[in-house]
């Protein structure tokens, strides 16, 4: 079978078979076979159809990319995207959006969601991120009956229990295809600072030379025998030398880095001449003239100029979409960069590198699982382009456990786990639209349910719901009758921090805030700590006259964040009353994306609060607010 200019494979064959039958689909196939072909073929049915199709990613990035390849493919006036910082075309037959905004149209009864016919759910493993996963459950869940999906991901161990329990809850047929083969086959390596590059089973057997074992043993008695450290420059150079670049060196740590890229970049330049003005040239295009003098634009331009890049979420996006470019027009050999360039970005490399095969979980340091080891390790190998992909790890003396190694690349095991959680926002939408009966089948519609009584266990989630109900009557966002007052009636457009933002906008307390106290205000409520961040105290007057309004409403100065608001109010009342962007690097050495990435969090809070709220006044001054923050660097532009 032919689609576009594709000779189409089985197993793309057998899932489109099955959207031809009207069915939900579970992809579970290796990275680069070919899987968004899927995609491509129910977005061509369906817009010859003249029926809408919505495309759901995990992160903004990677919508943002999907809504320029489709507008590429399609041509804009068929392409829309809906994200929290960006709404364009939203009546288009192709709306590309985060997975968020989907589950959100959902329980607020969209009219839109009447009118799409499939919706293609990317990187569906996400369903087990701890923070997150219950966002795609929940999009599941709340589905109409009349929509089907396609589910695509690089490996699903449990793709049949997960396609049961989609079958379960929504009574239409599901089919499950999967495809382990990969386009490009993957070898796996290790490099070990004396053995150099090599098979794990052959690393394994060097390293328990006696010789060797005598060091790993003399490490806890502060021997002469110290571990031999690998360092960057030394891998990168067996891979120039064996012709297996360029490469995606990945690290787990953003400062990490930045110092490892410079080290490559002062051994090595791996720029020919010739294509030096080429990589000039992509900066001045994408980076504004007011941010290239930044210390951290002159960085990155630098390392480029060598053929090394860095790329992680503590960049400017201006920055990173630059080294974007330079890596897809193959200016960059190495590319040192975090976990999350693999998500869902489509671009491969002949090798990928682990610093490490181990990682810093919050509580301790872990051997990667398996399903974090093959996101990464998909990355290598380019279709059409190599004969071998290589996934080389960095031997760690004290940390890595090769026979563990040996487990963790002979496949992927880790299965997709529920992660449901019973947010006030849901509950309020269960109460609103839903009857007892029907509430109590949605919340035992969730996947960890399903599972549970597969094998037998009780489950117990009606106690959660009822606790949850008890704190928003008392709170009075519900009657003693559950009946949603009009404070309930606001939750329901309030996706996180529903209390403590009801506590605030829901009542007149608003009314005595400024419009720069609001944007202090919301901003201190969003935001999220990172270890190791300084800020510089300041607008002080800001910070006490916010603390001293708040006195009217006991919960909402108990629980706001006081050390977060007493941190931000220097540097937000400074954005807000229009200092540049470069202003509020001297009042923290928060990275600049970092930066960028909270603004946006607020500004999409704002949007909520407008549109929860039917308060003319209030609609204003959040307009306003808005206004202060959503500008200049911060903007996004497609």
């Amino acid at each position: 079978m032919q689609f576009k200019e594709f000779t189409l494979d089985q197993f793309q064959m057998d899932a489109i078979a099955a959207v031809e039958r009207n069915e939900s689909v579970v992809v579970s196939a290796a990275t680069g076979t070919g899987k968004t072909l899927i995609a491509d073929y129910v977005i061509d049915k369906f817009l010859n159809q003249k029926r809408r199709v919505v495309y759901t990613a995990p992160i903004k990035a990677l919508s943002n990319q999907k809504y320029r390849d489709f507008k590429r493919l399609y041509g804009a006036e068929n392409v829309g995207i809906i994200t929290g910082d960006v709404q364009i075309n939203t009546e288009a037959r192709i709306l590309v959006m985060t997975t968020e905004i989907y589950r959100n149209m959902l329980l607020a009864h969209d009219p839109l969601v009447e009118t799409i016919a499939y919706v293609v759910f990317d990187e569906i493993h996400y369903i087990s991120d701890i923070e997150r996963g219950t966002i795609w459950e929940e999009s599941l869940i709340f589905s109409p009956d009349h929509l089907r999906f396609l589910c695509l991901s690089a490996t699903i161990p449990n793709a049949d229990q997960f396609a049961a329990w989609i079958e379960h809850i929504k009574k239409h047929k599901v089919s499950v295809v999967t495809y382990a083969k990969r386009a490009v086959p993957l070898q796996h390596l290790l490099f070990d600072a004396d053995f150099g590059m090599g098979e794990p089973k052959e690393m394994r057997k060097l390293l328990l030379i006696p010789e060797q074992k005598e060091r790993r043993r003399g490490r806890h008695q502060h021997s002469k025998h110290e571990f031999p450290v690998v360092e960057p420059w030394q891998v990168v150079r067996e891979l120039k030398d064996k012709k297996m670049l360029p490469c995606f060196y990945f690290v787990f740590s953003r400062r990490e880095c930045e110092r490892k890229a410079k080290q490559v970049a002062e051994k090595f330049d791996l720029l020919a001449a010739e294509k030096k003005q080429s990589a000039a040239e992509i900066f001045r295009q994408v980076i504004p003239e007011e941010l290239r003098e930044l210390t951290s634009v002159r960085a990155i331009r630098q390392l480029a100029s060598k053929g090394v890049g860095v790329h992680h979420a503590g960049l400017l996006p201006q920055l990173k979409e630059a080294v974007e470019l330079l890596f897809s027009a193959g200016l960059l050999s190495v590319l040192f960069t975090t976990e999350t360039f693999a998500v869902g970005i489509n671009m491969p490399a002949r090798a990928v590198v682990f610093s490490s095969l181990t990682k810093w979980d919050g509580m301790n340091f872990r051997t990667l699982n398996s399903k974090e080891y093959f996101q990464l390790a998909g990355r290598a190998g380019r279709r059409g382009i190599d004969t071998v992909g290589y996934a080389i790890g960095v031997v760690d003396r004290k940390m890595t456990d090769v026979d563990k190694i040996i487990d963790l690349i002979s496949g992927d095991k880790e299965p997709i786990r529920s992660q449901f959680r019973l947010s006030f926002n849901t509950v309020m939408h269960l109460i609103a639209n839903h009857n007892p009966e029907e509430r109590e089948l949605i919340l035992k519609s969730n996947f960890d349910y399903f599972v549970r009584r597969q094998e037998g266990s009780h489950v117990r989630i009606m106690a959660s719901f009822k606790n949850k109900v008890k704190q928003l009557q008392k709170m009075g966002y519900l009657t003693p009758e559950e009946k949603l007052t009009w404070k309930g009636k606001f939750l329901l457009s309030i996706y996180a921090n529903e209390l403590l933002l009801g506590e605030i906008f829901a009542t007149d307390l608003h009314q005595e805030f400024t419009v720069v106290e609001l944007c202090a205000l919301i901003s201190a409520i969003i935001f999220e700590e990172r270890k190791n961040v300084e800020f510089k105290f300041g607008a002080q007057k800001v910070y006490e006259s916010i603390l001293l309004k708040l006195q009217k409403n006991h919960y909402a100065l108990e629980f706001l964040n006081k050390f977060a608001l007493k941190r931000l109010s220097l540097l937000i009342t400074r954005w807000a009353e229009g200092a540049e962007f470069t202003e509020l690097l001297k009042y923290t050495d928060m990275p600049e994306g970092d930066i960028v990435h909270m603004i946006l969090r607020v500004c999409d809070a704002m949007r909520q609060l407008r549109h929860a709220t039917d308060d003319e006044g209030l609609k204003e001054k959040l307009t306003a607010c808005l206004t202060k923050m959503y500008r200049d660097v911060v903007k996004v532009n497609l």
